[in-house]
């Protein structure tokens, strides 16, 4: 499943847009409860608004709040960022800093916000427990954990360790284009020979089609009917 996940979805990458490790880091912060395509519309102001941490660190709260106010949670967001800066200058001198222990001692960043930064920004092997992942790797049975931090074990012990972000990024695209929550595109997956969960969602290959989402969703149709010819 893991090697056809890389032939399905050979775009997967990471959806937030950044160029530094600063930018990946408030871009994350702010995807708690929003979209990905959300924040790439607030972060190019943001961006060019705050360059550094020590411009979070001595940001206006108000100006902030305004700009971050579309994320949704934006007071919370605009003070994680301050704090963010404020901590970035004074103990790691401005500078992201790329060890799991030490990103998850900054505001704003958990487990699966370090794994994203370590993955992305530093090329350090991370699986990226997000809802959509958590959902699919149970729904394939791959474990029964329900605890992000456990599901990451778990699912870590299958794969190679150089494999995990991308395999997230895959995952992901999938959860997001193919294998919804509450009606998976099942008659139009690539995966379906080996998923326990087939049949969750419309099998019929015409229905199914029609839940595909995406830029590529034509290719990932083209895809299933290469395999039924």
């Amino acid at each position: 499943m893991a090697r056809e996940l890389a032939v399905i979805h050979p775009d997967a990458h990471c959806e937030l847009d950044h160029q530094t490790p600063l930018q990946l880091t408030v871009a994350t912060i702010l995807s708690a409860q929003t979209t990905d395509v959300r924040v790439n519309e607030v972060s190019p102001k943001l961006f060019a608004r705050y360059p550094t941490a020590a411009d979070y660190a001595a940001a206006d709260r108000g100006e902030l709040e305004e700009l971050l106010r579309p994320t949704g949670f934006f007071r919370n967001k605009a003070d994680a960022l301050i704090k963010l800066g404020q901590q970035l200058v004074e103990r790691y001198d401005g500078d992201v800093p790329g060890q799991m222990a030490e990103l998850r001692t900054l505001p704003g960043v958990g487990r699966k916000t370090a794994n994203v930064i370590l993955g992305n920004a530093f090329g350090v092997p991370g699986l990226t427990v997000d809802t959509h992942f958590a959902r699919l790797v149970r729904r394939w049975r791959w474990t029964e954990q329900t605890d992000p931090i456990k599901i990451e074990q778990a699912v870590g012990e299958l794969l190679p360790k150089r494999d995990w972000t991308m395999f997230s990024h895959r995952v992901i695209f999938h959860g997001r284009r193919v294998c919804h929550a509450r009606k998976p595109a099942c008659g139009a997956c690539s995966l379906a020979r080996w998923c326990p969960a087939y049949g969750s969602g419309p099998t019929d290959r015409d229905t199914a089609v029609m839940l595909l989402k995406g830029p590529r969703a034509a290719e990932l149709a083209a895809l299933t009917d290469a395999e039924v010819g």
